[in-house]
């Protein structure tokens, strides 16, 4: 378990502004064998709920921070040890811990989102990591290249990963035009042209998952492999209620119990949560913007962008991981589809699988990602 077999347990950084995180409670009690990946601590930050995963397996020695306690990016939350290392060593590691892991978050190494002039908007991304080919990923309708904070940076140990924010949202341009799939499609495409990205693994959400099938569809050679979240474009049904609603909504009570349809747990909707999407369409040209795809997206309460019928004839290797509550687009569409297809089916998980079992679904990516770059080698 590296130097003394001891193992420190940090607070991420889940996104380039988090600082802090609160502990909400230790799923696994001092003591306790812990395996690798597995859930050991909930934490809150302003945005979402998430769990930190055990970087090893390993005991459980020390719970250092407890629950209510606020602990910077990088703190210290617990410590894992073998059994054979002794109590004194364990109060040794923890008084003489440093967090240098403050020294390496995102903001210091440059990490910070990026902007280009792509077909007269202005489109704004994330890039880590490095390694070709690269990964990209697209958010649904109203996110942005935050719904991937749990998952970007370690995705990018391994390859540049590039999180997008499409026309219409995040700190793009607001300029959606028709606000058509083509429209879309081609902001993707023209995105890459700029940035010198000539073929990609795409990881695609919901709306973003309907984008890669038709990106897949229309530019094969651009598509080495599509990864669908919980992805539109599979099959008619949809919450439009919800579009309909967070398109409309400006008040916390209209918006809130919408954005608790996203979650399989409700609680996950921070308040802060809500402010920033208010915050967001409140901004010029973002209520017209999503009323335009959305428009779109559904028309007489069914999904328009179907691609589903067609996912045969695509060349990109195809995976889907859907939330077994998925209460926006609902998990049956993973059924009946290509025998080709992979369907992991998550339960306990609704519309945003990606931050509800984080290190279950980046794991599914990187070993779908390793598998289909192989493959196209």
């Amino acid at each position: 378990m590296g130097d003394n077999h001891i193992q420190k347990l940090t607070m991420p950084k889940w996104g380039l502004a988090m600082t802090h995180g609160k502990v909400i409670d230790w799923v696994v009690a001092e003591g306790d064998p812990v395996a690798a990946g597995a859930e050991i601590v909930e934490v809150e930050t302003e945005k979402i709920t998430g769990a930190v995963e055990a970087p090893i397996g390993g005991i459980l020695r020390r719970l250092v921070a407890r629950p209510g306690d606020s602990i910077p990016v990088g703190g210290l939350l617990g410590v894992l040890a073998e059994p054979d290392v002794n109590d004194a060593e364990i109060e040794q590691f923890i008084e003489a811990f440093q967090p240098e892991e403050m020294e390496e978050t995102g903001e210091d190494q440059g990490e910070v989102p990026e902007f280009v002039e792509v077909g007269g908007r202005r489109l704004c991304y994330l890039k880590r990591g490095a390694g070709d080919p690269p990964v990209v990923l697209l958010h649904g309708f109203t996110g942005n290249l935050n719904n991937w904070l749990f998952n970007h940076a370690e995705l990018a140990k391994y390859r540049t990963v590039y999180a997008l924010d499409l026309p219409g949202h995040g700190q793009s341009s607001k300029d959606v035009g028709d606000g058509s799939l083509g429209t879309l499609v081609e902001s993707v495409r023209d995105w890459m042209d700029v940035i010198g990205v000539s073929r990609a693994h795409f990881v695609g959400h919901s709306m973003g998952g309907a984008i890669t099938l038709a990106l897949a569809e229309q530019y094969p050679e651009r598509v080495l492999s599509c990864a669908l979240i919980c992805s539109g474009g599979l099959g008619p049904e949809i919450d439009h209620e919800y579009l309909d609603c967070v398109v409309e909504a400006d008040r916390r009570k209209q918006l809130k119990p919408q954005l608790e349809k996203l979650f399989a747990d409700p609680a996950q909707v921070t308040r802060q949560l809500v402010d920033d999407v208010l915050k967001f369409k409140r901004l010029d040209g973002v209520a017209d913007a999503l009323r335009t795809i959305a428009g779109q997206l559904v028309v007489d309460g069914q999904q328009a962008w179907m691609i589903g019928d067609r996912l045969q004839s695509l060349a990109a290797q195809i995976m889907v991981i859907w939330g077994a509550e998925d209460r926006i687009v609902p998990a049956t569409h993973a059924k009946n589809l290509p025998t080709a297809v992979r369907v992991e089916v998550l339960e306990g998980c609704g519309h945003m699988v990606q931050m509800e079992e984080a290190g279950k679904v980046t794991r599914l990516l990187q070993e779908f990602i390793a598998s289909a770059a192989e493959v196209r080698r």
